[in-house]
């Protein structure tokens, strides 16, 4: 796994839901990390974290205001930075249909500034939060993700002669996160009524230790220009409200604007570049750099047939209410209990 003692590490949108979970189990992992800078726009956040973990205790500990959207500041944060983790973006679905351009600028522009950042002040390794929504995008948030993707995959073509490594971990909705249905089911349950979008409606799921899991992957075995996906389970809208809620009425309200049905990570059209390596898949760069039947010889891995996709509608893995349940008080609320 990638060791991060002596390490200097940015981490930008570093007091979000995936920020906390990284920050804690880097500190408990490597606590010889030379530095850690949390790079993000909100100050209070920014005071909360520095409660849990001070400077006086965690002397690794940098507290950086910043937006990814300003190119300047984000090279200042980046001076003597060995490791970049970019977890900052704007991903609410209905908030990025009606301001646009305020999502384009954090997930393309924002993109485009860490990764100039990186190439300018010597980082060695840089990877960047994807989402489901990239594959395939039919909402603005996911199109702004497949930018950033195809930026960070691209960005290895215009290193030249530097030691450093981009790529790209994308994954499903993480339990728990802010915004996420079961944080919004476990609130609106008082009311008696759980308003779902679809009753066939499936997502794939992945907790916040499994994601920073997979960017500790990534980092550890990149070549440089690879998206790397887990294999996952799946779970159903009204398996999660069964879960919750068993007693409260569902009242189907329509899918929001933006929204699938079912989500994907894995397109037919990118099964020709995708390799299965047994625990995930990883789409591999469109490039002359190294061959798919190089890196399959290398890692051990094997090509997927033409045409798979990897669907949380047709996963073969699923969880079931109990399962949920159990997921729910382990991540999310160990007091919890459905009603």
């Amino acid at each position: 796994m990638f060791n991060f003692e002596n390490r200097a590490v940015l981490l930008t949108g570093g007091t979000g839901s995936f920020g906390k979970a990284f920050v804690k189990t880097v500190l408990q992992r490597y606590p010889g990390i030379r530095r850690l800078v949390v790079f993000s726009r909100d100050e209070l956040k920014q005071f909360e974290m520095s409660e849990d973990y001070p400077q006086s205790r965690f002397p690794a500990m940098r507290y950086f205001i910043g937006d990814v959207r300003d190119g300047s500041r984000l090279k200042r944060a980046c001076e003597g930075i060995d490791t970049i983790i970019h977890a900052a973006a704007l991903k609410q679905v209905p908030t990025a249909e009606y301001n646009p351009m305020e999502c384009i600028l954090t997930n393309i522009h924002g993109a485009q500034n860490v990764i100039e950042a990186a190439l300018d002040l010597g980082v060695r390794d840089v990877v960047a939060l994807s989402t489901d929504k990239a594959a395939a995008p039919i909402n603005l948030y996911g199109a702004t993700k497949l930018c950033s993707d195809k930026l960070f995959v691209a960005a290895n073509n215009i290193k030249g002669k530097r030691e450093i490594k981009f790529s790209v971990v994308r994954y499903g909705n993480v339990l728990g996160s802010r915004g996420s249905v079961i944080p919004y089911f476990l609130k609106k349950r008082a009311d008696g009524v759980l308003p779902i979008t679809d009753l066939a409606m499936t997502r794939f799921n992945i907790s916040l230790e499994e994601g920073v899991d997979l960017v500790l992957r990534a980092l550890d075995s990149a070549w440089g220009g690879e998206i790397f996906v887990p294999k996952i389970p799946s779970y159903s809208i009204k398996d999660v409200a069964e879960a919750i809620a068993p007693s409260c009425r569902l009242e189907v309200v329509g899918i929001r604007a933006g929204e699938k049905i079912h989500e994907e990570m894995i397109t037919a059209s990118d099964s020709f570049l995708t390799v299965d390596l047994g625990p995930g898949y990883v789409i591999l760069p469109q490039t002359h750099r190294f061959t798919p039947e190089r890196y399959c010889h290398t890692v051990g891995a094997k090509p997927v047939p033409q045409g798979f996709t990897y669907n949380s509608g047709t996963n073969t893995e699923w969880l079931s209410t109990e399962q949920i349940r159990e997921l729910i008080k382990r991540h999310v609320d160990p007091t919890f209990e459905p009603v």
